[in-house]
């Protein structure tokens, strides 16, 4: 249940957001011919989607889309991807995931993605939250937020409105 009260960040702030990090990857590929954007399942490739979109708009570089499944509650379980580690060998990959919090999820995907040599790895999240666990951080981000422990941030995809709200 959400009100206009706990929302943070509203469609077009969302497409705004999305916008800009997606000029911030072509600004920092600007030369490369293919990039990879790993999306972890649900959300996280949701936002990859979106993000691919975007740079096709605006860029030449041809955008491979990559689901990465990882068991949230489990993270230690196998990690897979939809393309095979030699579509994305030797390329710069972006790892995207909408809410960036303890950095777990964040940290297990890059870990995977250790095991295959890449041309340049960096990690995107539409919402930076301050409570890392581990050192990972996002190279591309929407909006930073300092909330309590106890707060909950969702983002929400639902038909062509996208909403992050706080809980």
């Amino acid at each position: 249940m959400t009100t206009t009260d706990n929302i943070i960040l509203n469609n077009t702030q969302i497409q705004q957001k999305i916008k800009r990090i997606a000029y911030q990857i072509y600004e920092s590929n600007i030369h490369e011919e293919e990039i990879i954007l790993a999306g972890i399942v649900e959300n996280g490739f949701k936002l990859a989607e979106k993000l691919a979109q975007t740079l096709q708009e605006i860029s030449p570089i041809k955008i491979t889309l990559c689901k990465v499944f990882i068991d949230k509650q489990n993270p230690l379980n196998e990690i897979t991807t939809s393309i095979t580690p030699e579509k994305y060998s030797n390329k710069p990959l972006i790892l995207i995931d909408d809410v960036l919090n303890s950095g777990t999820t964040l940290i297990y995907g890059v870990k995977h993605f250790l095991n295959v040599p890449l041309k340049r790895f960096k990690t995107a999240v539409l919402v930076n939250r301050n409570h890392k666990k581990y050192p990972v951080k996002a190279d591309f981000k929407g909006i930073s937020l300092s909330t309590s422990i106890k707060e909950h941030i969702t983002v929400k995809f639902e038909n062509n409105m996208t909403t992050a709200y706080l809980s």
